[in-house]
């Protein structure tokens, strides 16, 4: 089987053939102003469900425009990390196709489906249910927005650290085309094509596709299942209508596909404490300089295939008023193997096959009245899947298997209200209720004990309000202060090492957030500075701990923590040639509470100040 995947500490040399058949991506990083000026594009976001201007909205958000996604060569979620402030992206050790997102500290580590991530993801208004795909290739991307902190009002379940939006762009009815190929070393090419095809009666309709192919980064050495690790070899595609079916009323459909079949990274041994025969022997093959090449004695391999569909209706019932309904199925099937050990000895092993689907459904009455602007809304949301994930250890197997499903109900509203031209009034109101359910089954040969099959099934539900006051001292500079909730529900531990752990749920993970900021632009559109200060309380929060039983790591309420800092992000355009930015984050994240056990059979006792935050680098 040959494979692809991200490049891993290594050189790597590209270059970009474009062949534009026609200019297809909107927005420019300059724009000239009505008399003739240079400034800064306006960019238009959708983060409070209403189209409005970047400066305008009371929240802190970075958005990235079309011109810049193809400027810096912005293919998926990975590479934001350099963009936005207090934001970290980055794979799971052990996988391509996983991704960990970190804003503000708030962060899911574990890779297993039954984890819920801290930070919702949207494509076109539709969530993003797990970290397992999402890192995916999305073609024809218009916009991209980062809202940082709790989204708990508008967005709901598991926005608690923030939210991603990606926003494709709509077929224009026109046709035109781009094509690019891209090539590098390691024999790495990247195809795309994207294509808007004419109006044909109501009917706008486009396409684009994007295939990917690169060598792996780490050779296997003779006697060695397969010939390389950490390769790519994956195809992507998206296909969009859009029906308008009246004046009024306007249909979106949108089908995305993700095709992966590679090889996923090493896992290269560090460092070993010899102890006995068996790791006296690995310890040979430990080594604290990158390898690029090596023996293994399992096959690795990474299989992922990806399906999305979504169903936007708009029906704009008056010039202030808008009905839209957004339907969504997505459905995943997921098969990796993975060499945990990385050497040619039987250590410790894991394969995961899963298979995934989620459907949502969201209502929105999005209007204004006189100093009133509203967003009312209701949304469903279910998911179901199950994961075989065996083991093969040193000394013995784990036929390893859980289910996970949920339900997911919520009705929220949000109101704005200019109480002078100058000051805005803003609440909201979230109540969710979800329902998780559970199946665990284990056999063990060797250490450990098996489990029968057990099923479990607990309700959480939360309000989570926000609140916020505005003030525009001048069309240059807009402040805010900001109080807002965010909400995770509990659940069950897919991996629990014993049966009681298994059907026993843990509890929510709640967050309360203040944040003040200013937007500021010059008056000759030229400077643009945002800045945001930010203190976060968080209860329950979800951990990972290995538990020390073979291939069982599970999710812990740990405590209580505090988060805060401050972020910056500006722009200049000195002159029509050349744009400066500024994106800087600060953070200083600490536990006040961690509880643990430090020993099987030990009382649990606060081990705060021995444990430091995944993810939350102090400056970024």
């Amino acid at each position: 089987m040959k494979s692809r995947s991200a490049i891993h500490g290594k050189p790597r040399n590209r270059i970009v053939l474009g062949a534009a058949i026609a200019a297809l991506l909107p927005g420019f990083a300059q724009a000239q102003q009505a008399d003739g000026a240079l400034g800064i594009e306006e960019i238009v976001v959708t983060a409070q469900k209403r189209e409005e201007r970047l400066q305008d909205v009371p929240i802190a958000i970075s958005a990235i425009s079309a011109d810049q996604i193809e400027k810096r060569r912005i293919d998926n979620v990975l590479d934001l990390k350099a963009l936005v402030p207090n934001l970290m992206v980055s794979k799971y050790p052990n996988s391509n196709v996983v991704s960990q997102v970190a804003i503000r500290g708030g962060v899911t580590v574990n890779a297993a489906m039954y984890w819920e991530p801290s930070t919702g993801m949207y494509l076109d208004g539709v969530y993003l249910g797990k970290a397992v795909g999402s890192v995916f290739d999305v073609v024809d991307i218009e916009r991209i927005e980062v809202l940082r902190g709790p989204q708990g009002t508008l967005y709901g379940r598991n926005t608690m650290a923030g939210a991603i939006n990606l926003i494709t762009r709509k077929p224009s009815g026109e046709f035109s085309g781009a094509a690019t190929i891209e090539v590098g070393n390691y024999d790495h090419h990247v195809e795309k094509v994207s294509v808007d095809l004419p109006r044909v009666g109501i009917a706008r309709v486009s396409f684009g596709v994007r295939s990917e192919s690169r060598d792996g980064l780490v050779d296997l050495e003779s006697g060695s299942p397969g010939t390389e690790l950490d390769s790519r070899d994956n195809f992507g595609a998206r296909f969009a209508l859009g029906l308008d079916i009246s004046d009024c009323v306007v249909a979106d459909y949108r089908f995305d596909y993700t095709d992966v079949d590679q090889m996923p990274p090493h896992s290269q041994l560090y460092s070993v404490t010899p102890s006995n025969a068996l790791f006296t022997a690995a310890a040979a093959y430990a080594s604290k300089d990158r390898e690029d090449s090596v023996a293994t004695n399992w096959p690795g391999y990474e299989q992922l295939e990806l399906k999305g569909h979504a169903l936007t209706l708009g029906w704009d019932i008056n010039d202030t008023n808008t009905l839209r309904s957004i339907t969504s199925y997505r459905d995943l099937r997921n098969d990796d193997s993975v060499d945990l050990d990385g050497v040619p000895l039987t250590i410790a092993t894991a394969n995961r096959i899963s298979d995934y689907d989620q459907t949502s459904q969201e209502l929105q009455w999005i209007g204004s009245a006189s100093r009133l602007n509203y967003v009312l809304g209701l949304y469903y949301y279910e998911d179901d899947g199950y994961t075989i994930n065996p083991h093969v250890f040193f000394f013995g197997t784990d036929s390893s298997q859980y289910g996970f499903g949920a339900e997911s109900m919520a009705a929220y509203a949000q109101f704005d209200f200019r109480a002078t031209d100058a000051l805005t009034l803003t609440a909201g109101l979230r109540y969710t209720d979800e329902d998780k359910d559970t199946e665990r089954y284990k056999s063990v040969t060797g250490a450990g004990a098996p489990i029968a099959r057990v099923e479990a099934d607990k309700s959480f539900s939360d309000t989570t309000p926000m609140a916020s006051v505005a003030y525009r001292f001048s069309e240059q500079l807009n402040v805010y202060l900001k109080y807002s909730e965010g909400f995770k529900s509990g659940g069950f531990m897919g991996e629990a090492g014993n049966a009681v752990e298994a059907v026993t749920p843990y509890d929510p993970e709640e967050q309360s957030t203040w944040e003040i900021g200013a937007k500021m632009s010059s008056a000759d559109g030229q400077l643009q500075l945002n800045t945001a200060a930010f203190h976060n309380e968080i209860d329950d929060m979800h951990v990972n701990q290995f538990t020390g039983l073979p291939g069982v790591s599970v999710v812990r309420n740990a405590g209580q923590a505090t988060t805060q800092g401050v972020e910056i992000e500006g722009i200049w355009l000195p002159t029509d040639a050349l744009r400066l930015q500024l994106s800087y984050g600060y953070l200083d994240a600490e536990w006040d509470e961690f509880m643990e056990a430090p020993a099987v059979g030990q009382p649990i006792s606060n081990v705060a100040d021995n444990r430091s935050f995944p993810h939350a680098p102090e400056h970024t």
